[in-house]
């Protein structure tokens, strides 16, 4: 049991972080992409995404709950390395929860604020959250040029999570706004492979371990798949959007499903890096973990709390 619960407690952690941010991702894309929109597609925008978002946040709840409870001693780790970038988290998504209900009450000459407020909470976080993730790559590290990479990997994500907001508006909208979002799709298409091919290519110059579990042989080839199977589905996903959109709107879910599994591939692929790794080589899930009595009784609390949460 010592092995074993801090192993599916990582892995329930990594899963909650996975869900977040393919759901929350694509609608904090599409609060990134109201930037220049008028306010009937605003309105439309928003109504795609008005019964799910706050459903959404509940996995980054989940996750981060999981942190703290099985990992405390990563948890204080990790998040007392990115207090700033957490603070700025939240306030990002406070905004945009304050903007998205406001802005269904407020008169017309106020809606417009409340939408610039939604689009601003929405970049705030998914910048914070990309600047997290660029820190994190880098074990914490310091100096300018690790900031200079989270600020990269920042706007890296932000543009990842346009690329699917604008997918998952390929779904949901039709005529004008829908030719706007695959013509928005494609352009952060671009975005989102540079940002995948930065954090692939520093991943592994940062950390020897790293470098030896991806190009030492036979891992080379086992692990080949990965990078191949994520270029193919952008180009799969390229050819898709350049084809609609279609007379009867057929296989318009194609992009969305192109997105979630290019980030299922990236996340699996930063999860095979680290692991087993909590904090970036210093500390284990196993050297983290709460005491095994600890995470046997939360695990009760989780089986029953996940599939309601599913």
């Amino acid at each position: 049991m010592e092995f074993w619960l801090p192993l599916i407690f990582a892995g329930l952690m990594g899963l909650s972080i996975l869900i977040y941010v393919v759901l929350d991702g694509f609608d904090l894309g599409i609060g990134i992409l109201m930037a220049r929109t008028d306010v009937t597609e605003r309105d439309r925008m928003i109504a795609s995404i008005g019964p799910f978002w706050d459903a959404n946040e509940t996995w980054l709840v989940l996750g981060v709950g999981l942190l703290l409870v099985a990992f405390p001693v990563a948890h204080g780790i990790v998040l007392g390395a990115l207090y700033l970038p957490t603070a700025l988290l939240l306030a990002g998504l406070i905004l945009r929860g304050v903007a998205f209900d406001f802005r269904a009450k407020a008169q017309d000459n106020h809606k417009r604020l409340w939408d610039h407020a939604f689009f601003a909470g929405s970049l705030l976080a998914a910048l914070a959250q990309g600047y997290m993730l660029g820190l994190y790559i880098l074990g914490f590290a310091g100096g300018w040029g690790a900031h200079l990479f989270a600020l990269l990997t920042a706007i890296m994500l932000a543009g990842g999570y346009a690329f699917i907001g604008a997918c998952w508006l390929i779904i949901k909208t039709a005529d004008a706004l829908q030719r706007r979002a695959i013509r928005w799709a494609q352009l952060a298409s671009w975005l989102t492979g540079a940002g995948i091919v930065a954090v692939s290519l520093a991943t592994p110059l940062v950390s020897a371990r790293i470098f030896d579990r991806w190009f030492d042989l036979p891992h080379l080839l086992l692990l080949a798949p990965v990078p191949v199977a994520t270029a193919a589905l952008f180009v799969w996903v390229e050819v898709v959007l350049r084809r609609m959109p279609a007379a009867d709107d057929r296989g318009s879910w194609r992009p969305f499903a192109g997105a979630v599994g290019i980030f299922v591939l990236s996340f699996a692929g930063l999860a095979y890096s680290f692991y087993p790794f909590v904090v970036p080589d210093s500390l284990t899930i196993w050297q983290a973990a709460a005491a095994p009595e600890s995470l046997l009784f939360i695990l009760v609390g989780v089986v029953i709390v996940l599939p309601l949460i599913l």
